[in-house]
């Protein structure tokens, strides 16, 4: 600990701190721009000037830079020396020289740093009378708006876009006093993190355009702590709603996780909840009955048929436990195909058996030397390849170390390190956008990748590599050499061979007393929480099961089986069911086949815990009450097993969930029970500057109705409530005074970048053991001759089920091709074809894309795509032109 005077006070502050961090973290308010906590300090904006002094007896001092001084013992600085007050408003007059005054129909008007700063410096009267310098906009694509007259040259965006998120298509652009940030010509932003620029720039330059078209003033929203259901990281989110649609996801900070960013799948995924084919009445095919629909099913539960149940990945904990209470254990399925459960169940056998800990997507950055093993993680889990970006900096940056740079010091570390690049080895099929930072990568077919990977391993366990260039060599030798080597894959090739392969990988780097993490990813948001819950077997299992038993009624959570198996299995199923019972969010194929419809909430209507890939239970909550008959599944199955109206509360389920099953105990104490107060408040989902209450529904009635009551968590759908920091689980929102925009986090974290106060959230329920064991001996089938493996081709917008369908994704979805190298077209002798079929067990016919990374035996379908939904992969077939 280092002792500092911040005028004329004494602090004990963590050593290896500047001084605006310090500050900041000691709650003080200092003014600043271009300071991030993720990317630290480069001093460009000069606007968190303060007066630094020799000593107690210096009455003089002199301006610095609070982010570029050290926070050394002795450091004495004043913030309110009226040079440096001075300072501050003058560099923020001559950055509002050029700024429109447009703050009233700014979209980040209420919720800009910009506007915060301007009035914590104490500017307040604009001098300048002359012609304002402005620019012409760009269109970014259908994420991001952008306004370029609002810029204040801090150059965050380029930092994040570029050094952060290792973008290529934009920059900066200066001429004589101009300076521009965009792309050199219009076009839709390429990286897959764009969407953070909206909350990294501190004024309305890039904002959020599927906002902007449902646009509302940010202190109007309700909001809610929530978790991104589009892959399985798990990333925390904040999902804001006004007039009964979702409006926007923000970034909610965890520092286990997702820290300040999201992808931009995760930010921009979420309009499917607002599609005008959501089903939001209950139905039954059955038009006569003279009973409603829930006491139709109710009496059809109660006659006892033979049930079935087919879960899903994309319901929550709870909901899937309901449904297997429902039906029984040796009756509940999963709703995924039969490779699919097993890859998931092998990552699950690795986790809960091996001694291999997996890092949390913040302690991935830490790492020195990474391996990726089939997976194109961009695609799958786009957030842990921004972690993987920050590995290949750690051994580089040991150089500035060495040279006593501080860690904070952005700008002289990068000046250091140049283009150094830590090791980083990647196999996989084809080409993927991580390859740009690699330091050597193999590509193959999946039993070359298996095979490159046992050569690995018998080197790093023998040691016995050569001073050879090639692939084995160098990824053994760097492993084995390395302090803190990382070990990726998943089940993004859905091969359990290539799982077993990077666990083996891990432990003998753990025998070797190295410091290994292994990180997997996995489909979809629930599909750890899916496999730990246990199930009677994947979908192709009940598919099988209904073909021999008659007047099975199937109970279907949350699945559209035409999406998960191919159409002949699926339509099989259904009709050999006698009756069945949907549970979903949205109208799909299945819909028309269903006796019975239950309406399900979204994760924006509904409760819930989902498991991460990484084994961290989280809590999401219902963020509006919805005003039709949407229920959270959970909630319709509850009512169903005990014949009641209304559903038990959610703690109940809980804790029956957790009374039931001993690896979900630690859930219990997830987040605070609904009965949580702060002295007697709930914790409101909408801001103290919330209006038009009275207005919102005037259109039914002019008198003001009772605001619903949430029976299930400690929070309110009003304004009413404790508004000051809650508890981590539970942060609505985050303001404080005089901190209106998102980096008012700073004063929710016990040091800025930080854990919250109160911890993180969320809870891991798996650890590993240090006598635990997950070896495998891999048997790969070699496929007959003349045929290709074709494989999955991950896409991070299109092979989301339910992200493609939100409008500004489906923008970006690309066509549906057939991937292959010219090498494969001309070994079948099809070369100048336009399209191409793939045969085996299934067939489709495409559209031909290149792509000679590729080997001659692999061709590459997009997975989840409409042409190719219900797809088991991987198989082995045959091509031919058309």
């Amino acid at each position: 600990m280092a002792k500092i005077y911040i005028d004329n006070k004494e602090y004990q502050v963590p050593d290896g701190k500047n001084m605006l961090e310090a500050c900041l973290s000691l709650g003080k308010d200092l003014t600043y721009f271009c300071w991030h906590p993720a990317m630290h300090s480069v001093g460009a904006c000069r606007q968190c000037a303060v007066t630094a002094f020799r000593d107690e007896n210096d009455t003089k001092g002199r301006i610095v830079m609070a982010c570029m001084l050290d926070a050394n013992e002795g450091t004495r600085i004043s913030i309110d020396d009226q040079k440096a007050k001075d300072f501050r408003a003058g560099n923020i007059e001559a950055l509002m020289i050029n700024h429109p005054h447009d703050c009233p129909v700014c979209d980040e008007g209420g919720e800009c740093h910009l506007q915060d700063m301007t009035v914590m410096s104490g500017h307040n009267y604009r001098r300048y009378r002359f012609k304002k310098r402005t620019h012409m906009n760009q269109d970014l694509g259908p994420f991001i708006n952008h306004e370029m007259n609002r810029c204040i040259q801090c150059y965050r965006c380029v930092r994040f876009y570029n050094d952060y998120a290792g973008g290529k298509d934009f920059g900066v652009f200066a001429s004589a006093g101009r300076v521009y940030f965009g792309r050199s010509e219009p076009g839709t932003l390429e990286n897959e993190f764009s969407g953070n620029l909206v909350e990294v720039c501190p004024t309305g330059v890039f904002t959020d355009k599927t906002l902007r078209k449902h646009f509302t003033r940010k202190w109007d929203l309700t909001s809610a702590p929530s978790i991104c259901h589009q892959c399985s990281v798990g990333c925390n989110t904040l999902a804001s709603e006004r007039y009964g649609g979702l409006r926007r996801i923000m970034s909610r900070f965890n520092g286990d996780v997702n820290g300040y960013f999201l992808c931009d799948r995760g930010r921009f995924g979420y309009e499917y909840v607002n599609d005008e084919k959501r089903l939001t009445r209950a139905a039954q095919k059955n038009t006569t009955s003279v009973s409603d629909v829930l006491t139709s099913v109710k009496a059809h539960i109660a006659s006892r048929p033979k049930m079935i149940g087919i879960g899903s990945p994309r319901a929550s904990l709870e909901s899937n436990f309901m449904l297997k209470q429902l039906v029984g254990a040796e009756n509940f399925y999963n709703g995924i195909p039969a490779n699919e459960h097993s890859a998931v169940n092998t990552v699950l056998h690795v986790l809960q058996h091996g001694n291999v800990r997996t890092p949390s997507l913040k302690e991935i950055e830490t790492y020195d030397t990474v391996f990726v093993l089939g997976e194109d993680v961009t695609n799958t889990a786009p957030m842990i390849a921004l972690g993987l970006r920050q590995t290949v900096k750690t051994l580089p940056r040991e150089k500035a170390y060495a040279l006593k740079i501080q860690h904070w010091n952005d700008a002289a570390i990068r000046e250091v390190v140049q283009d150094d690049k830590g090791p980083f080895f990647i196999a996989t099929p084809n080409t993927t956008r991580l390859e740009e930072i690699a330091t050597s990568v193999y590509h193959g077919n999946t039993a070359n990748l298996v095979e490159t990977a046992k050569q690995i391993e018998a080197a790093i366990k023998s040691g016995g590599w050569s001073q050879d260039s090639d692939f084995v060599n160098q990824a053994a030798k760097a492993l084995a050499g390395s302090k803190k080597p990382l070990i990726v894959s998943g089940t993004g090739l859905l091969s359990c061979e290539i799982i077993q392969c990077a666990a083996n990988i891990a432990g003998v780097l753990k025998a070797a007393s190295k410091d290994v993490g292994l990180v997997y990813s996995v489909p979809e948001a629930n599909s750890m929480g899916m496999a730990m819950l246990g199930t009677a077997g994947s979908l192709d299992d009940a598919v099988k099961r209904t073909a021999t038993e008659d007047n099975m009624t199937a109970v279907i959570l949350e699945t559209d089986v035409f999406y998960r198996t191919d159409r002949k299995s699926a339509s099989a199923f259904l009709k050999n069911c006698n009756k069945k019972i949907l549970l979903d969010t949205t109208e799909n194929e299945t819909t028309p086949e269903a006796d019975f419809i239950l309406p399900a909430g979204t994760f924006a209507e509904s409760d819930g815990t989902l498991v991460n890939n990484e084994g961290r239970a989280q809590r999401y909550y219902q963020v509006f009450k919805p005003n039709n008959e949407m229920r959270s599944s959970w909630a319709w199955l509850d009512m169903l097993i005990h014949q009641s109206d209304e559903a038990r509360p959610f703690d109940a389920i809980v804790a029956e969930m957790t009374d039931a099953l001993a690896v979900f105990s630690k859930i219990k104490d997830l987040a605070p029970a609904a009965n949580f107060r702060i002295g007697t408040q709930k914790i409101p989902r909408q801001t103290h500057r919330f209006s038009g209450r009275t207005s919102i529904d005037a259109a039914i009635d002019v008198h003001e109705p009772k605001p619903p009551v949430d029976a299930d968590s400690p929070m309110s759908y009003t304004m009413e409530g404790f508004h000051g920091k809650q508890p981590s689980a539970d942060i609505t929102y985050f303001w404080a005074p005089g901190w209106n925009s998102v980096q008012s986090i700073n004063k929710y974290q016990i040091e800025v970048g930080g854990p919250l106060h109160g911890g993180n959230p969320g809870v891991r329920l798996i650890e590993p053991g240090e006598n635990g064991k997950a070896a495998f001996k891999e048997v790969y089938k070699i496929p007959k001759a003349g045929a290709v493996e074709i494989l999955p081709l991950w896409n991070i917008f299109g092979s989301g089920e339910l992200s493609s369908k939100s409008q500004a994704v489906a923008k970006r979805v690309p066509v549906a091709s057939v991937v292959l190298s010219e090498q494969t077209l001309e070994k079948v002798h099809h070369k100048g074809a336009e399209q191409i079929t793939v045969q085996g067990n299934f067939e489709v016919t495409l559209p031909i894309r290149i792509d000679n990374s590729l080997p001659a035996d692999v061709v590459l379908l997009p997975y989840g795509a409409n042409e190719t939904k219900g797809f088991h992969f991987p198989f082995y077939g045959y091509i031919k032109s058309e």
